[in-house]
């Protein structure tokens, strides 16, 4: 009996220590890296999305060739299953409990037990902009009439997450009270705006929508940092950016054709790359449907989509270590914010992404690049040399270099 014993409890360790034991079940569902990138079962995913839907025979075909990979779709099982099947991911709002006599919980809880299981959900929202009232300093919605939606949700539903959107105004302090009810945290910045436009929702006296000293186009950035802010370095950081003429909004017949201005392919891909220096975890896009398509603006947009797109692997690769100094040489001009980079390890190779946030011309030395020869720079159709770890450009004003850099 001892000898069997023996002999059954060896088979069992073995089995134990070279079966069972040396099978890794694959991270399945939606989660968060520790930088706020998300991860896709276990696939890290740079957002690339759309609050609309293009106005093309098959607008989901048309978002995933342009590079998008979310998008947001009303509670219909026909539209999410449309969305999957160009590898679409989605969010759907839930809204809030509204209403006294509760029904508006039953309807929560029907879209959310309706959906929850579908492959293409990403994340819910409650409601947009809670804390943001035009004019005012009262909450649209209450940081209490969110909470309880998210509870609500998060009892039905755990595996996928609750996204925020916010108004670029309003303070740090105000916005972390709306923290508890939210796992994702995003901003709406539009600052293509036509100087004298007339007074119009969500656009202050002065005639801009922020409310920051930075009027131009690199405040994107400065508003990534103010959300890094509200979500304590803890939660992801989307941005919402403009996808639309600011006089488009208005009825077609008070609209003054002298003021529609649509951000040029330039400004677009500023914005975009100025997001990601910042370390943003996702893109989406606001107001196409107010602008016609096609166009000029889509055509410029979709080619900035379409390059975020081609550059997945580097933007949802973590960031590299970086000890890089930039010395600006003598132009006539001062550098107010200057350079500002962020460097990438995606397969191997390494990437400095890098955008002018100033509104003049600078010319910049990039040192500390020792191990490197040579820079490819994206999308330019150009290289150049280093010369002792040292690598020299120059910038237009809110200008986007992004460098491959090769031994």
């Amino acid at each position: 009996m001892n000898l069997t014993f023996r002999v059954l409890t060896t088979i069992f360790l073995v089995i134990s220590l070279f079966g069972c034991g040396e099978k890794k079940s694959k991270q399945v569902g939606i989660s968060f890296d520790n930088d706020g990138m998300i991860t896709i079962d276990g696939s890290r995913t740079f957002i690339v999305g759309s609050y609309h839907h293009p106005k093309t025979e098959n607008p989901f075909q048309t978002l995933s060739s342009n590079g998008y990979n979310y998008v947001k779709v009303q509670p219909n099982k026909e539209i999410l299953d449309s969305a999957s099947k160009y590898n679409l991911r989605t969010w759907i709002t839930t809204g809030s409990v509204r209403k006294e006599d509760r029904s508006d919980t039953a309807r929560i809880i029907d879209i959310v037990e309706k959906f929850r299981g579908h492959p293409s959900l990403l994340c819910w929202e409650i409601e947009d902009e809670p804390a943001w009232t035009w004019n005012s300093a009262e909450p649209r919605y209450t940081p209490e009439k969110m909470l309880e939606a998210y509870k609500l949700i998060k009892s039905i539903d755990k595996k996928h997450p609750v996204y925020t959107n916010h108004a670029p105004v309003n303070l740090i302090s105000t916005l972390q009270k709306y923290n508890t009810s939210t796992d994702i945290v995003a901003c709406d910045i539009y600052p293509v705006i036509p100087h004298g436009i007339k007074p119009t929702y969500a656009i202050f006296e002065d005639g801009f929508q922020g409310d920051l000293l930075n009027t131009y186009v690199s405040q994107v950035g400065e508003y990534v940092d103010k959300m890094k802010k509200v979500a304590n370095d803890s939660k992801p950081i989307f941005m919402v950016l403009q996808g639309f003429a600011w006089e488009m909004l208005k009825p077609s017949g008070e609209r003054d054709l002298s003021k529609i201005k649509y951000p040029t392919y330039e400004e677009s891909r500023f914005m975009a790359f100025n997001a990601v220096v910042h370390g943003v975890n996702g893109i989406i896009y606001w107001g196409t449907n107010y602008t016609p398509q096609p166009s000029q603006f889509m055509d410029d947009l979709n080619k900035v989509t379409r390059e975020l797109a081609s550059m997945q692997d580097i933007l949802a690769s973590k960031n590299a270590n970086n000890n890089i100094k930039i010395t600006y040489h003598e132009m006539g001009h001062s550098v107010d914010i200057g350079i500002e980079m962020i460097l990438k390890n995606s397969n191997s190779k390494f990437y400095l992404i890098t955008t002018n946030s100033d509104k003049n011309p600078v010319k910049a030395t990039f040192s500390g690049l020792a191990e490197f020869t040579k820079a490819k720079v994206l999308s330019e159709n150009r290289e150049l040399a280093l010369q002792d770890g040292k690598l020299t450009d120059s910038y237009k004003p809110f200008d986007v270099h992004i460098y491959e850099l090769n031994k």
